[in-house]
This record gives C-alpha cells, structure tokens and sequence, in this order.
C-alpha cells in the first residue's frame, strides 16, 4: 500500500461514521498533510466535534478536547508549574496542560475571553509553550482544531485578527442533504442499538510524515507562484483591478495568506495524484484559505456581500499568467 492509499484509506474510514460531509473531511485531511490549524464554523450538530475524534479514532494519535468557557484560564490549557516536595526538597515542577497532545480539539472556541485564546498563540505558531520562562516543546504531530458557532452572539467572545490568521483554512461546515439526513438517523440507531463497525488497526503517525515529505516535492511552476501572489495582491490592492471590489475589501491578506495557498494548493494535487499543481488546485482552496483573511468594508455587508462572494470576484478578475 502506497502512501497516498494510506491517507485515502484514512479518509474512507472517517467517511463511514460522518455521513454528509465529505468536505469536511477532505478538509481535515488536507489541512493534517499540510501541517497547520483549522477552524471549522457550522450551527450545532453538524458533527464538527464528530469529525475531528474520528480523525483522531482512525490515526495513531492523542486527541486532546478542550471545551471553552468564561471561566477558563490560560494556565487551564498550557499547564502550570506546581509545587511539591521530594528528598526534603521544595521543588516546581511543569504540569503539562491539555495541549500538549497531537490533536487538539478546542470547542467552541469563541466562548472563552481574548487572554485565554491566545494561550494558543505560541504553540499555533512556534509549535512550543513557554510557561514561567521555561519552553516546553509539542509533540512532533500537532494540530489545532478549533470549532465555533456563527449564529450566537451573547457569551462569546470574537477571535483577534492575530489568531485568526494562524489557523491555516477556515472551514464552513453545512446541512447535509436529504438522503444523507436519512442515513445519519440510520447510522446512529445502529450505534445505539450497539451494532459497532468492525475495529481496524489506526494508521500510524509515519504516514503522516511520509506523505508531507511527498508533498514537499509537488512541483509548482513560475505562473503558479505568480497566479497565487496575484490573487493576494488583488485583496490588498482590489481598487487596481476593479473600483467595486475597492468599495468591497478593507483589509487584504497577510502573507501567511500566500503561504497558505501554497501548502494546500500542492497537497490538493498530491491527493489527486499529480505530481504539480495546476490552477484548479489553487482555485479549490482559496476560499479555505482566505475567508478568515479579509475584512469586508461596511459597503460590503450593506450591499449584502459575503466573503465568499468577494472572492469569487477576486477569482474572476485575476487571470493565471
């Protein structure tokens, strides 16, 4: 078995117990090659929570869940120092929180304060905790997986621009369709009922590591890098390419913006099974990849205009060179 039959066998086992939302998976999957954060955004129910532990089931890897509150501290997620005696001794020693662990499932992250948001801040970015002046590294395989709720208001607290920029795809997770709402009540009277889906062996870590070093070497031509930056210029400088979309964006895209349509512009086409990329792969994630990075002007929300939307126009006034 390749490596590529491993990561599709990956995603044919999760598709079994999220019924619905192969997007979603894909996503998972993607934004796991391409070693960054996600942030899935959907109305309760739509098994977010669900996706994420069975990605978790199905790899050999520690699921760590974090559900956010008011009340929960920064120390609450990074671990603390504690104190304790040993030989006659007065010592400190590092109690790790639940983020040291593979992949992190931060729930309903939008409902705890700023200060305990950006206890994620460092280890998102760096890959690394520093507690009491002392730096504590994560494990090699880590992954921030954050969920939220767009429709509440009352309670919740909106992530800084800082942390939004550093999940790597901002997923939209939607209703299923019919027929798929029909096999989700049927697949979960089945577990109720205790009928359990035959127990296989979770896929280690090392195909992982295997695939991204695979991915590593997808080619991406000149045109391609210039297609991707193109499009990040149009977002910072949209009056340049059309007056509306200048009325539209008031804030564009950093440059992890590029980055990130880099990365999982190249694992799109690793997992189609190509060895380049082409503008199909580009325009596949740009959405993932920008949403959470613009900021709309208040003409776009009177006109009635999404994110989404605006991309779209920054799609169609971009040619690839």
């Amino acid at each position: 078995m390749t490596v590529l039959d491993s990561i599709q066998e990956l995603q044919a086992r999760m598709g079994q117990s999220i019924i619905g939302q192969e997007k979603v998976i894909s996503n998972l999957v993607l934004g796991l090659l391409a070693n960054g954060n996600l942030l899935l955004e959907g109305l309760p129910g739509l098994a977010k929570t669900r996706a994420v532990k069975s990605m978790a089931r199905n790899l050999a890897a520690g699921l760590s869940r974090i559900q956010f509150t008011p009340d929960l501290l920064p120390s609450d997620i990074t671990g603390t120092e504690v104190y304790h005696s040993s030989g006659g001794k007065d010592l400190l020693e590092f109690q790790p929180g639940p983020i040291f662990s593979n992949l992190i499932l931060a729930d309903e992250i939008n409902r705890a304060p700023a200060k305990v948001q950006a206890a994620l801040l460092e280890a998102m970015e760096e890959r690394q905790v520093t507690v009491a002046g002392k730096t504590h590294k994560m494990e090699p395989l880590f992954m921030v997986l954050a969920t939220q709720n767009p429709i509440e208001q009352e309670g919740t607290y909106p992530l800084p621009e800082a942390q939004m920029d550093r999940f790597l795809m901002h997923v939209r997770v939607e209703y299923s369709s019919d027929e798929e709402e029909l096999e989700i009540i049927r697949l979960v009277r089945g577990e109720i009922s205790g009928k359990q889906q035959e127990k296989q062996d979770a896929i280690p870590q090392d195909v992982i590591f295997a695939a991204r070093k695979e991915i590593a070497g997808i080619y991406s031509s000149e045109n391609i890098e210039r297609y991707i930056v193109s499009l990040i210029s149009a977002s910072r400088y949209p009056e340049k390419y059309d007056e509306k979309l200048g009325q539209w964006i008031e804030v564009g895209a950093s440059p992890r913006g590029s980055l990130a349509l880099d990365k999982c512009s190249r694992v799109h086409a690793w997992l189609a099974g190509r060895d380049h990329v082409t503008p199909d792969d580009v325009r596949a994630v740009v959405h993932n990849c920008l949403r959470h990075r613009l900021i709309l002007s208040y003409e776009a929300n009177a006109e009635g205009m999404d994110v989404d939307a605006v991309i779209d126009a920054i799609i169609k006034l971009v040619a690839v060179a």
